[in-house]
């Protein structure tokens, strides 16, 4: 029949969502949101990508610079202004290019927009700084020249992980700490700025495919081939709680923490007839999902992309070209606690999937979020908008979001630390150092070292004179 085609159906089921929630007559901010699909000038080419295929995004924004995996020797990655759109050109722009085996993931450092980690099929994860004045595009559109980075260049090189890092995420109020997970089935945690572990998690019997932090950076939740859910004390690499076949589809299950204090997880997989589905699971009880959501019978796994600040959770599917919408209310007296919004269609099947950080966004044009799509041919912008005739700051739509200010240090957070991100406004009148400009350069260990050292023979000094005055100490 011509409803079994996968398409077809996944809409038709959409659409009798949609219809039971128009019949509740649900107010909320968010239900007209847009977006519409950008003019080629607006868009990136000429990327070679890597064929490496996992489980990562395959793109990852900071509010400055996006970066991408291209092909060839030497893990070589893309970094590109996210205001400079135009051509890049493979062996004229500047690449970084540091590892001896294909980067898989990367991640930006939440507080200095030009602070990235890779992590790499040569086991090994390295953290760069990329320069003030990097332009692989000029202002023209065209590709422009430049010095790429080596890894000479890198600030930092974590070592601890036997098989290849396939993914890596910053903590989100800790300064300097860092989550990777490998094919050697652990999750780590790092100090970046000592390059010590700070934690290992062993308890996955099988490929980890997902892991992702809380929104204060307590907790870690992992998906694992063996259809388990775990969630993790970062501090020790504990498992605390697990759910035991989140999904009963053999397919990747993708995780992330959502509500205003990460009371909820949401998972996206399939079902036994291979239909992707959304679960929301409340932490305090997770024997039975709060709520199910049966979607289509597409093959592709979901990028779950969720917004704190307005509570919409963006589902875009690799092979799809059509991105979802929904506001997820988990405060709500019964269900349905999750509602559809509306959908981006396209016929250009994606890749991959990232949002940028509020702070680069154009407020004033009542941007909510902004996506980048990677394809196969380009990336394309795709700026989702909430329509209001108003010229003036729309703070209902608009709440305060994270800032650059780390809330503590790495060890004030290993010592037990636990805080909220520190906020700042989206107000152009108001907000302070939401720019992209960096928070504060990193001290590489060798630095610190030296640092040591003349401390160290100062102290020496010091005592050398107190001894020759005859005074204790």
């Amino acid at each position: 029949p011509v409803l079994d085609h996968p398409l077809l159906e996944g809409r038709r089921l959409y659409s009798i969502h949609i219809k039971n929630m128009a019949f509740r007559i649900r107010q909320s901010k968010y239900r007209h949101i847009y977006a519409d699909q950008p003019k080629v000038d607006n868009c990136w080419t000429g990327f070679r990508l890597c064929t490496a295929t996992g489980e990562q995004q395959y793109i990852k924004a900071s509010a400055k610079y996006f970066a991408v995996s291209l092909a060839g020797g030497g893990g070589p990655v893309a970094i590109c202004s996210v205001d400079q759109p135009g051509r890049f050109e493979p062996g004229t722009s500047p690449i970084l290019g540091g590892h001896s085996g294909n980067v898989l993931d990367f991640d930006w450092n939440p507080f200095d927009d030009s602070m990235i980690a890779t992590g790499s099929a040569d086991c090994s994860i390295k953290v760069w700084s990329i320069p003030d004045d990097w332009a692989p595009i000029d202002s023209g559109g065209n590709a422009k020249g430049g010095t790429s980075i080596d890894e000479s260049k890198a600030l930092i090189e974590l070592t601890g992980h036997r098989k290849k890092v396939t993914l890596v995420r910053f903590h989100p109020t800790a300064s300097y700490v860092l989550a990777s997970t490998s094919a050697d089935l652990t999750i780590k945690v790092w100090d970046v700025e000592s390059g010590e572990e700070i934690s290992t998690c062993d308890a996955h019997g099988d490929l980890i495919q997902d892991f992702v932090w809380d929104h204060n950076g307590e907790k870690i939740a992992s998906s694992c081939k063996d259809k388990n859910v775990r969630i993790i004390n970062p501090r020790t690499g504990e498992v605390t709680a697990t759910i035991e076949k989140a999904h009963d589809g053999s397919k990747s299950v993708k995780v992330y923490f959502v509500g205003d204090d990460s009371s909820h997880l949401v998972s996206v997989g399939f079902n036994k007839q291979s239909s992707r589905e959304i679960k929301l699971w409340n932490l305090d009880d997770l024997s039975k999902p709060k709520e199910t959501l049966k979607l289509d019978s597409a093959s592709g796994a979901f990028v779950p992309l969720y917004d704190y600040d307005t509570k919409v959770l963006y589902l875009a599917g690799k092979g799809d070209g059509n991105i979802r919408y929904f506001e997820i209310d988990v405060e709500a007296d019964k269900a349905p606690y999750i509602h559809a919004l509306s959908e981006f269609r396209s016929t250009k099947p994606g890749k991959g999937y990232c949002t940028l950080p509020k702070r680069g966004l154009n407020i004033m044009d009542c941007e909510t979020a902004r996506i980048l799509k990677l394809t196969p041919g380009a990336i394309e912008p795709l700026s989702f908008t909430v329509p209001r005739k108003s010229d003036a700051f729309q703070d209902d739509i608009f709440p305060d979001t994270n800032s650059l200010t780390p809330a503590h240090s790495a060890e004030e957070w290993v010592s037990g630390s636990a805080k909220e991100p520190v906020k700042t406004s989206l107000n152009p009148k108001l907000a302070k150092n939401n720019n992209g400009a960096s928070s504060g350069g990193m001290k590489k260990p060798s630095s610190l070292k030296v640092q040591l050292a003349e401390a160290n023979a100062r102290i020496r000094y010091l005592e050398d004179k107190l001894k020759a005055a005859s005074i204790d100490f």
